[in-house]
């Protein structure tokens, strides 16, 4: 007997087995979906904008640091930082869906640049306060206060998007659920109700915990994992900590 031609030829799929396996498709994704928590599984991924914002408002905040405090003047680092944000903006708009090394590494650099003129700025912070130069008897002590507030709401943004970047992979990779190890053990990835099923950490999340940290000097809900979460926590509680005691006790004293 002839074969047809309309039927397909091995190593073909016809039409009727492609929808089949189409139906499959989504009844695998739907299991999983059941089982396995948003967290660990591949998901949309999530908005860019809330992680834009936070760089934007960074940007504003540097802008307004004193010229004595910054490495370069107080335009040219946070002028780069736009050039590579609108990069970032334009390659991916909307949701960060998918794993990138050349848009990661932009993020990356980003982040590096601001730690680097945040870290300068501490650091002259620091130096004026201790030896003088900062904060001196007869210097404002709201401009002070003003200074310092800004550098320590800086840190906690730049800490944010270190956190953000850098845990599971970044974004992209958490998007994919490439990595299944956190770094950082949020609450609702304990919990076993459904409740937190389609929970997935985003940028807001490392924002808080990098406020509470930041705050508390300490961990409070979310604990860090990896040795590298538990550094980068030490060393903004340090930061935060140097910030705050040295800032407030010479405004204290200049109001005195």
């Amino acid at each position: 007997m002839s074969p047809n031609p309309s039927d397909p030829s091995p190593g073909e799929t016809g039409p009727h087995e492609s929808s089949v396996d189409r139906e499959v498709g989504r009844a695998e994704q739907e299991i999983v979906a059941a089982i396995v928590p948003a967290w660990r599984r591949l998901t949309e991924g999530e908005s860019r904008w809330p992680a834009t914002l936070a760089i934007l408002l960074m940007i504003g905040l540097q802008l307004k640091v004193p010229d004595d405090l910054t490495p370069t003047g107080r335009y040219l680092l946070p002028l780069l930082e736009i050039l590579l944000l609108v990069v970032l903006v334009a390659v991916n708009p909307r949701r960060i869906n998918r794993r990138s090394p050349a848009i990661r590494l932009l993020g990356l650099t980003l982040i590096g640049v601001a730690s680097f003129f945040n870290a300068w700025s501490v650091l002259r912070l620091v130096k004026g306060l201790v030896v003088g130069g900062v904060g001196t008897i007869g210097s404002d002590a709201g401009t002070l206060l003003a200074t310092g507030g800004n550098i320590w709401v800086t840190n906690i943004i730049i800490f944010a998007l270190w956190y953000w970047e850098l845990d599971r992979g970044g974004p992209g990779s958490r998007a994919t659920g490439d990595d299944p190890d956190p770094d950082f053990l949020f609450p609702q990835m304990s919990e076993t109700s459904i409740d937190f099923h389609h929970w997935e950490p985003e940028f807001v999340d490392y924002a808080y915990v990098s406020f509470t940290n930041a705050a508390a000097f300490s961990p409070t809900d979310t604990m860090p994992l990896s040795r590298w979460a538990k550094l980068a926590m030490l060393v903004q509680s340090a930061i935060s900590l140097a910030t705050a005691v040295l800032v407030i006790a010479r405004a204290v004293n200049i109001l005195h």
